[in-house]
């Protein structure tokens, strides 16, 4: 994995940190697929860059604001297990919650090929084929 392309993960973050879904998806390949925890709603399988646009843009509008912090990134082949923070406040509302959870990036040809989201770190580590004491 290279430098260049954990840049265009933490690029991916920030430009969603923003709400540039335009940034954010720029990166991604046109076939991509987000596979989201079984847990949230409307839980799935979405395929194609503007599919997986639309996910996220529905999962992320109930917000007044949503912040995503890398905590770490670990490398393995070509895919990157990333180690999240997130945390984000309902419209109308001042409380804020915070929850930690998992992407496994997965990169063809430079872009963004599949992510998968997992609220328990360790079975993103698992999927990656990395020991659990990685985290």
């Amino acid at each position: 994995m290279s430098d260049r392309e954990l840049e265009l993960i933490r690029d991916a973050y920030e430009a969603g940190n923003r709400r540039d879904w335009d940034a954010m998806f720029a990166n991604f390949h046109p076939d991509a697929e987000w596979e989201s925890d079984p847990r949230v709603p409307n839980a799935g399988i979405f395929r194609g860059r503007d599919e997986v646009r639309r996910f996220i843009e529905d999962q992320d509008a109930p917000f007044e604001s949503t912040v995503a912090e890398i905590e770490r990134l670990i490398p393995s082949g070509d895919q990157v297990v990333a180690l999240v923070k997130v945390k984000r406040r309902m419209r109308g509302s001042t409380a804020e919650m915070e929850i930690r959870i998992a992407h496994l990036w997965t990169l063809r040809d430079g872009k963004f090929a599949r992510v998968q989201s997992f609220a328990e770190r360790e079975r993103a580590l698992e999927a990656a084929g990395l020991p659990l004491e990685t985290a």
